[in-house]
């Protein structure tokens, strides 16, 4: 979601990657979650952090802990952030009514964050 955020409401200022140490697959609820705010991940896919070897960054996001504490150094990685939000992922067997709040929440922190963070505007 965040690379989606990024690229989708700020892509003329910034360009984000998003990877992870253990890449799962794209979750149809996140991208249900950012189509309802005009934003389509479903192009996106699912990649290892190991993909980005060698490339230099301004800024290395992690979203969860388990990230945080598997990747404490990202080679290339200029200002490290880390923002705690609640993963949806464990939420996904629930009905679609009971599980959606919990992406459309991470979503809007992430939102809320990035904006702060990059210091840009919706």
């Amino acid at each position: 979601m965040a690379e989606g955020l990024v690229n989708g409401l700020w892509g003329d200022k910034w360009e984000a990657y998003s990877a992870g140490t253990k890449p799962g697959g794209l979750n149809w609820r996140a991208v249900a979650a950012m189509a309802e705010i005009g934003i389509d991940i479903s192009g996106q896919r699912s990649k290892h952090v190991s993909e980005f070897a060698g490339q230099s960054f301004d800024i290395v996001l992690t979203v969860c802990s388990g990230a945080r504490d598997e990747c404490p150094f990202f080679p290339g990685g200029g200002r490290r952030l880390h923002f705690p939000i609640p993963d949806p992922a464990p939420f996904t067997d629930l009905s679609d009514d009971r599980a959606m709040p919990h992406f459309r929440q991470a979503r809007d922190l992430l939102r809320e964050r990035l904006e702060r963070e990059l210091n840009v505007e919706s």
